[in-house]
């Protein structure tokens, strides 16, 4: 049988996009004998040094097909930084090494400042998703990330511990009628949601922008595919806490993770191709293509970015007011903080913009939600201002198989069953977001203890999510 390995597979591993890919799934079509184990070794070898493979039978054309793409320079060509700062890392032995090489070039870029990688990153385009750059003067679209402004949002509601097993009938029907799911979705007539975010005067900033507000309006107050979620679980505090005054105890809450829809998808990737006509980059650092903050489109994409950031907020506001409304309940405390966007911060004495890529802003006292997965805790955090992390902390628990993988190798029973050992009921979600496709959320929290105080602990007990496993549109 051929081994199976798809594009993906080989984009995973490093490789640039383009006919280097279609010589590597020739190669993997052949009968060479290799299991698939063996042949994915075999490319990352060559990856790593194909003047090894030069005179190899199987894997030459991929060799120097490597070798002559590492050597094209357009006349604009911009060199990179061969002797970086170093970055630093937290929980760094159980980070794969697809992130690490991701972010040892972004060091690289002659705009990097400062750099830190947060204890749940995994490879992901650009920059790696739990990777920290702080620049000077630049933006990089891809440093954001697609879903721009994506955020956590938590509303810790009067309700005790008790109320929520007795009657999870009602939140469970709450749940369904006040949130909806997956790409492409929407509200329409009657249905869709005001916010003051559609007056905003950056949606007239150019054609571009202006021509996302319909489809924006009728996305607002939506969740989204891949990871996001609204969930139900049960807060509790240890002890009280002065600053949001709650006093220690168990409580219900409600707690929602999403960004900008397709609107913040359509910026990410516009601005991202612009990027890359400005700004050529060699071949392994092009997705992290950047624009200068003094030109006219470093200017637009700071809007886009902000607008985009801020219409993510509006939909977590809309989600929570119409949950409130159904529950009858008084909120006692709410929690946002938002990941996937760029920051004016200022660092050792000189402003420099943060980009925090699946990464929590983790200032002295600043509050975070840290979510696990959906059998796993969450954390609600206080942070302390770390420098060396330039004030951020992890996102999330992240993932250790890929979407991909995790079809693969997890089975319907197999999450079935871990649902039922944690009592979480379940609504939507693909294998892609099985509870095992992801790291241990207690142990990325005990690597980042110097970054972030636990202020509470979240356990989820009623969680939806779009029904396809779809992706962000």
């Amino acid at each position: 049988m051929k081994t199976q390995i798809n594009g993906t597979d080989i984009l995973e591993l490093g490789f640039p996009e383009g006919k280097i890919i279609g010589i590597a799934l020739k190669i993997n079509s052949k009968r060479n004998g290799f299991t698939r184990e063996e042949m994915i070794t075999n490319f990352k070898n060559v990856l790593e040094t194909p003047e090894n493979y030069i005179d190899d039978k199987i894997f030459s054309k991929l060799a120097v097909a490597l070798i002559e793409k590492s050597n094209e320079k357009p006349e604009d060509f911009i060199a990179l930084n061969e002797t970086p700062n170093a970055y630093s890392a937290y929980g760094l032995d159980h980070i794969e090494d697809g992130a690490r090489k991701q972010m040892e070039v972004a060091m690289k870029l002659p705009v990097t400042v400062a750099g830190a990688l947060m204890p749940d990153a995994h490879q992901g385009y650009g920059l790696p998703i739990g990777g920290v750059l702080a620049t000077k003067n630049a933006i990089i679209p891809y440093g954001v990330g697609v879903d721009i402004g994506c955020r956590m949002a938590l509303s810790v509601y009067d309700i005790p511990e008790d109320f929520y097993f007795e009657n999870e009938a009602k939140f469970k029907r709450e749940l369904i009628a006040n949130s909806i799911f997956g790409a492409g979705h929407g509200f329409h007539g009657q249905y869709k949601s005001d916010h003051a975010v559609l007056e905003n005067e950056t949606f007239n900033m150019n054609p571009f922008v202006k021509n996302l507000k319909d489809k924006a309006w009728s996305q607002l107050g939506s969740s989204g595919g891949g990871n996001h979620f609204v969930e139900f679980g049960i807060m509790e505090f240890a002890q009280d806490d002065a600053v949001l005054n709650i006093p220690k105890g168990k409580y219900v809450a409600l707690l929602t993770h999403s960004g900008s829809r397709g609107m913040g998808a359509t910026i990410a990737g516009h601005y991202t191709k612009i990027a890359k006509d400005e700004c050529k980059l060699p071949e392994v650092a092009k997705n992290l293509a950047y624009l200068d903050m003094n030109s006219q489109l470093g200017q637009e994409y700071w809007m886009a970015m902000n607008l985009a950031g801020d219409y993510a907020s509006a939909c977590h506001e809309i989600i929570h007011n119409k949950m409130e409304r159904a529950l009858g309940a008084t909120i006692l405390a709410k929690v946002e903080n938002h990941h996937n966007f760029a920051w004016k911060e200022t660092w050792n004495g000189e402003e420099v913009i943060v980009h925090r890529k699946g990464a929590t802003p983790a200032g002295k006292g600043v509050m975070g939600i840290i979510p696990g997965s959906m059998t796993a805790p969450g954390f609600l955090v206080r942070g302390k201002g770390e420098e060396n992390a330039i004030n951020s902390a992890s996102h999330g628990a992240g993932r250790q198989m890929s979407r991909t993988q995790a079809i693969k190798n997890i089975t319907q029973t197999e999450m079935k069953s871990i649902l039922k050992d944690h009592g979480v009921t379940l609504i939507g979600a693909g294998l892609d977001e099985a509870p095992m496709a992801y790291k241990d959320i207690n142990q990325v929290m005990e690597a980042q203890k110097e970054l972030v105080d636990v202020v509470a602990k979240f356990t989820p007990k009623l969680v939806r999510m779009a029904d396809d496993g779809s992706k962000e549109d």
